[in-house]
């Protein structure tokens, strides 16, 4: 399996493993899936900025993780917003976490500090559409809840729980190294 950057060339293959997603769980709380044009333009704006990245094998697209600013004023610039999607079929195969680990090494060059990951959850347990393990991958990959709001999504005529969780990835300084594009750090 190889990890590299995503191109926009991915867009539509990418999109098809986001489909289900939206269409089957409450894991996005997106009701349509997106346009090809539309998903195309949102890598584009995360490129700009931050790793879009694709795993791959034999030339088949298995999934992919990316980050968004967590918030928009520079205060958070240190602070970014994970996500990740993985095939159906290839879950419980390491790609997420490779995926993930990829990312936190590149997130370190550009000087990122704290991963927020925000995660759906379903008021018991599980149901239909959603289960709890999101959230177990993101604990096994050093993560710690820090809240849950309730009742916050609703999709497929129920209400769902949305957690927050956070891994620090850097050292906190008093004077703060700037954040760098990862275009302009050496990646992959």
């Amino acid at each position: 399996m190889q990890i590299r950057i995503a191109s926009l060339d991915d867009a539509e293959e990418l999109l098809k493993i986001y489909a289900p997603y939206v269409e089957q769980t409450a894991i996005t709380f997106e009701y349509e899936v997106p346009t090809p044009e539309e998903f195309r333009a949102r890598m584009s704006r995360v490129l700009a900025k931050y790793p879009y990245l694709a795993a791959e094998e034999d030339g088949e697209l298995l999934g992919y993780a990316y980050v968004s600013p967590f918030k928009e004023r520079p205060a958070y610039d240190w602070a970014v917003e994970t996500s990740i999607y993985v095939k159906k079929e290839c879950r419980r195969l390491g790609v997420g976490r490779r995926l993930y680990e990829e990312l936190e090494r590149i997130l370190k060059l550009q000087n990122i500090l704290n991963l927020e990951a925000c995660i759906a959850c379903p008021q018991g347990e599980e149901d239909d559409y959603l289960t709890r393990d999101s959230i177990r991958f993101h604990e096994r990959m050093g993560y710690r809840m820090v809240g849950e709001f309730r009742q916050c999504g609703y999709k497929f005529h129920r209400w769902y729980n949305m957690v927050w969780m956070e891994k620090q990835i850097g050292e906190h300084q008093k004077i703060q190294p700037a954040v760098t594009r990862f275009r302009d750090v050496q990646t992959l």
